[in-house]
Parts: C-alpha cells; structure tokens; sequence
C-alpha cells in the first residue's frame, strides 16, 4: 500500500508544479533575450554617442578656425 494518501489530491497540485516551473523557464529565456537585446542597443547607442562628439569638435575646429582666419586677415601686416 502506498503511503501519503490519495493520488487524486496529488495530481492537481504536480499539473500546477510542473506548469509553474515550465512558466518560469519561458520567462528566464525571455529576460535573457531581452537582456541581450539591450546590450545590443547600448552598444549601438555608444558608438551613435561617439560619432555625435566626433561631429561637434569638428564643426567647433571648423568655427574656430574661420575665427583664427578672419582674426589673421584684419590683423596688421
């Protein structure tokens, strides 16, 4: 005779073991994807941040030298 009573009553709460633990093995491959995605995009935001900069200094040499320029022109020679 098998111990711990009834199958009956065992068997509703091993559907609901088994269906949370595949649930929560969904959700990890989910958050895992999801977490490389965001890698993803912050690798792409970083070199988008880098291009930005390289942008700005060179338009800021490029209007600081027409500055120099038109300085030198009026300049005494």
């Amino acid at each position: 005779m098998a111990a711990g009573g009834s199958r009956y009553l065992k068997e509703p709460f091993a559907v609901q073991a088994e269906r949370l633990e595949a649930t929560e093995r969904i959700m990890e491959l989910q958050f895992a994807q999801v977490d490389q995605r965001l890698g993803r995009i912050e690798a792409m935001i970083a070199g988008l941040e880098r291009r930005l900069w390289i942008t700005v200094y060179g338009v800021v040499t490029v209007v600081l030298t027409q500055a120099v320029q038109g300085v030198l022109d009026y300049a005494p020679k």
